[in-house]
């Protein structure tokens, strides 16, 4: 009997390790099942992630060439700049030369006379031509005699003391001072009371 007893318990062990064996492939085959659906998944999102990188790659070419481009075209604008400024120079100074170079050829005519009453006619009218020159540049003298000092527009030189007249007044003009608009060209050079 106890023979029997022992080969139940084993065939009852047996039966018992054979369910666990089942249990045991029937979770394994649920296991691959799961793991499949997994790696389907996986699959799907890195082709999805692919088309993403695909249209980025996209986004990115159609910037790169965009910035590609517009620096072509800024340094192209740089560069006509730089040429359009030295045109503009050159054209402005064109058009004050040709306005000066008419009392230079008044002032070889002057010198050609001896008599000095001759001379002296010629230098006022080459002066009035160079006044008038000015005017059409758009260049006016600074009024500066009699005026009240500004730094702005006078450089005082000297300074002299008198009563009779206010503080900070031009009382004499050394050097003739111009300005074209808002810009001074020379300021006039000048003696202040103090």
């Amino acid at each position: 009997m106890e023979t029997n007893e022992k080969d139940a318990k084993e065939i009852i062990d047996d039966d018992e390790a054979m369910e666990e064996t089942d249990e045991i492939e029937d979770t394994n085959g649920k296991n691959d099942i799961d793991i499949i659906e997994k790696l389907r998944e996986k699959q799907k999102e890195l082709k999805r992630l692919g088309e993403e990188l695909a249209k980025k790659s996209e986004e990115y070419d159609v910037l790169y060439d965009k910035y590609v481009r517009v620096s072509a075209e800024y340094d192209n604008f740089r560069k006509r700049t730089a040429k359009e400024k030295e045109g503009i120079y050159s054209e402005a100074a064109a058009d004050v030369l040709s306005h000066i170079l008419p009392i230079a050829d008044n002032m070889e005519r002057a010198l050609q006379f001896s008599e000095a009453e001759k001379v002296f006619d010629g230098l006022k009218m080459i002066y009035a031509q160079f006044a008038d020159s000015l005017v059409r540049l758009g260049v006016e003298e600074i009024k500066a005699g009699g005026e009240q000092f500004d730094p702005s527009v006078h450089n005082a030189v000297m300074h002299e003391e008198d009563e009779s007249k206010p503080d900070n007044t031009v009382t004499e003009v050394l050097q003739k001072g111009y300005i074209r608009g808002d810009k001074v060209i020379r300021p006039a050079m000048v003696k202040v009371v103090n």
